[in-house]
């Protein structure tokens, strides 16, 4: 072989080791077309990864599926294995569901009967998975045991970090919070410390950030997501393929504290970025995009965001149902919402329940069905918890109603709510409840505290170019003007 040759081979193990992606694909993909260099299993595999790093996801398969063969042909089963479970991985984000399947009975066939190894911890995973999905929480519970067990004895610290993500979701389907997400920090730190591959970094962020919003942990997505983007820019060789995803749940942490015109222009870049193999992020960013619009008025622009994220696979309520109530249409509004309670299940965590309730009771109020909005808001009370997230939503909507009969049983949740809220920094959410504590207040008999919930009220709309609601809060003290004078 000729000194060139030898050249290039180290060169691009070199930038395989430390990860310099669009080096080590250039040089790898030169290799592969020599007609004098054959490339090795373990090669043909760093260049499935690096065609990924690169964006480039029909390479990056092509080429683990030859890593299959030549580890296949050598009698690697445990290199086999591996590659069947990336592969199964890889085709299960590209909506393949049935080739994923394949690979993963492939990937058991290559790992099952040898003894205990590193590699076996991947399928640990996927029963923690499937366990989890069939609500079967002990099963997965045991499942992460086995992967924690496996990647202590391998010594990995990138095996280690993602058994106790896996033991997390695990932890937080059955409840127990605490558990879960102390598993989730040790998690992260892993990351954060640089402790950790690029690849699984990357993917712990991402599982991470996911985890930690359906479990409605508001304080820690805003700083994992700080961490998550500030390590993307860090490692943008060629172009990090977690960037995109990791700004889909920027998006929503800037829509909850009120920076809207960021949240907007991070969905548009999310939406750009994120690669095809992972969809569902960018109809994430589209479903918050669609509500910044909705809030501001802006229903047309909503209706096309609700539709994008529609198209790529979310179904982007409640918001949906809540631009058919700003539209008049509260019939609509309140079937798609019953369809989407009866359509859900446990996968989707504690806070996108409570986000379909919330909303229940409100398009409820809105048709005056009273008894129907009571029933949400109750489930919504039981789910909450003292989960502050959650917390908030309930007492919103338990004011909510009980201001429907009266200010006296309304004062007390709303007050709750507004605390709540402020502490958790929502401004919007503040602002609508101050809203309802004008009400309440007015209808007490105290106008000088409805006054001034309606001023912060309408000062934190103006904010946020919330203009529906701005010009509700405007408008509530003349009309409450003129009911005194024909009342």
């Amino acid at each position: 072989m000729s000194a060139p040759v030898i050249d290039r081979a180290g060169r691009a193990r070199d930038a395989v080791t430390h990860e310099r992606w669009a080096e080590a694909y250039t040089l790898l993909h030169a290799r592969d077309r020599h007609p004098d260099e054959a490339l090795t299993p373990e090669d043909l595999g760093a260049l499935s990864d690096a065609a990924w790093w690169s964006g480039h996801l029909d390479e990056s398969v092509a080429a683990r599926l030859r890593a299959h063969s030549a580890h296949v042909a050598a009698g690697d089963h445990r290199g086999a294995g591996l590659a069947a479970w990336w592969l199964h991985h890889e085709y299960e984000g590209l909506g393949r569901p049935a080739v994923a399947a394949g690979w993963l009975h492939r990937a058991r066939h290559h790992l099952d009967g040898l003894p205990a190894c590193p590699e076996q911890s991947f399928l640990a995973w996927a029963d923690a998975e499937e366990a989890t999905a069939r609500g079967d929480g002990a099963a997965a519970l045991a499942a992460t045991g086995r992967m924690t067990r496996l990647a202590e004895a391998s010594g990995s610290p990138d095996l280690l970090a993602l058994s106790r993500q896996a033991s997390a979701a695990a932890l937080l389907a059955r409840g127990r919070r605490a558990e879960g997400l102390a598993l989730l920090d040790e998690a992260v730190c892993a990351a954060a410390a640089g402790e950790l591959s690029g690849v699984v970094t990357g993917r712990l962020y991402c599982l991470a950030l996911t985890r930690c919003m359906e479990a409605a942990d508001l304080g820690r997505a805003v700083e994992w997501t700080r961490t998550a983007m500030e390590w993307c820019a860090t490692t943008d060789d060629g172009g990090n393929p977690f960037r995109g995803v990791c700004r889909a749940h920027r998006v929503e942490v800037l829509d909850l504290v009120g920076e809207w015109p960021a949240a907007e222009d991070e969905a548009r870049l999310a939406c750009r970025e994120v690669p095809v193999d992972r969809l569902e992020a960018a109809a994430a960013a589209y479903r918050s995009a669609g509500d910044v619009q909705r809030r501001q008025g802006r229903l047309d622009e909503a209706a096309r965001s609700y539709a994008h994220a529609h198209e790529l696979g979310r179904l982007p309520q409640p918001g949906l149902a809540l631009l058919r109530l700003a539209q008049g249409r509260a019939d609509a509004a309140a079937a798609g919402l019953r369809l989407a309670l009866a359509c859900q299940d446990t996968r989707h965590g504690p806070l996108a329940r409570a986000r379909l309730l919330a909303a229940a009771t409100e398009v409820a109020l809105a048709r005056g069905a009273v008894r129907e909005a009571a029933d949400a808001a109750a489930e919504l009370d039981a789910l909450a918890g003292d989960v502050p997230l959650l917390r908030a939503l309930a007492d919103t909507a338990a004011g909510a109603v009980a201001l429907a009969a009266g200010p006296e049983g309304a004062l007390p949740p709303l007050r709750r709510a507004l605390d709540g809220w402020l502490r958790l920094r929502v401004p919007y959410e503040a602002a609508r409840v101050r809203m309802l504590l004008a009400s309440a207040d007015r209808a007490a008999g105290d106008r000088d505290a409805a006054r001034r919930e309606l001023a912060f009220a309408r000062d934190g709309f103006e904010r946020l170019g919330a203009a529906p609601d701005a010009r509700r809060a405007a408008a509530l003290p003349a009309s409450a003007r003129r009911r005194r004078l024909t009342g």
